[in-house]
């Protein structure tokens, strides 16, 4: 039986992957067909940009988020002035971190799979009176559900597992931004939390099988539907 305190953080930890996926999710896709579809100056600088997160320590991730969104920040002063609410220290800067570090994957399986749509099909499409959005939303887009899917997927996981920049950007407040790996941590450095690190270990290991072959299984059926 899981405590309360181990409940929390995984709810948390749940709230917290699922909005960062789901408002990560658009931009996601934008930048995926950006980057798959066009050729442009600076092509090169923002692919590297938007898949620094992957390369640098989440530490650094995290220190430069507390910098653009802290209450001092560039950002973060000018929501607190206008809205009265800055990211820092509380579970939507946790949501942010994470869509942060999670967001290059997500870009990078969409991409992939835009790269292998058969631009005849769009072209075809546009020669019929199609306009450009209508084609992304009935061609482009379901070619590359299954690449969607799991960019989703990959996403969502390593929200989950998200700990370097989370805790540098809105530390580690029970109740607030101790999610399942800040909970982990936690246990690990009090006497007698040996049980409780163990059992959330094993919850994450769960979890995480559990994105991975639901990303396998959905994206087969989709590409028997496309194929069918």
């Amino acid at each position: 039986m899981l405590s309360d305190y181990e409940v929390a953080a995984l709810v948390l930890s749940l709230k917290v992957s699922s909005i960062a996926v789901g408002v990560s999710l658009p931009f996601g896709v934008f930048f995926a067909w950006l980057l798959a579809r066009f050729h442009f100056p600076g092509k090169t600088l923002l692919d590297g940009l938007l898949h620094l997160p992957l390369v640098l320590p989440p530490v650094v991730v995290g220190y430069g988020l507390l910098v653009a969104f802290g209450r001092r920040g560039v950002i973060g002063k000018l929501t607190n002035d206008l809205f009265g609410f800055t990211f820092a220290f509380t579970w939507q800067g946790a949501a942010l971190a994470a869509a942060v570090m999670s967001f290059p994957l997500m870009v990078r399986a969409m991409r992939l799979s835009m790269e292998q749509v058969d631009r005849g099909l769009e072209q075809a499409a546009r020669t019929l009176g199609a306009s450009p959005l209508r084609v992304f939303f009935t061609i482009t887009l379901p070619l590359v559900a299954p690449g969607v899917l799991t960019g989703v997927i990959l996403a969502f996981a390593r929200s989950l597992s998200e700990f370097g920049a989370t805790i540098t950007f809105v530390s580690n407040i029970p109740g607030e931004t101790r999610t399942l790996p800040l909970a982990l941590y936690t246990f690990t450095q009090i006497p007698g939390g040996a049980d409780q690190a163990f059992r959330l270990c094993v919850i994450s290991v769960i979890l995480a099988m559990l994105a991975l072959l639901a990303s396998e299984v959905m994206a087969r059926r989709i590409q028997k539907r496309l194929a069918g």
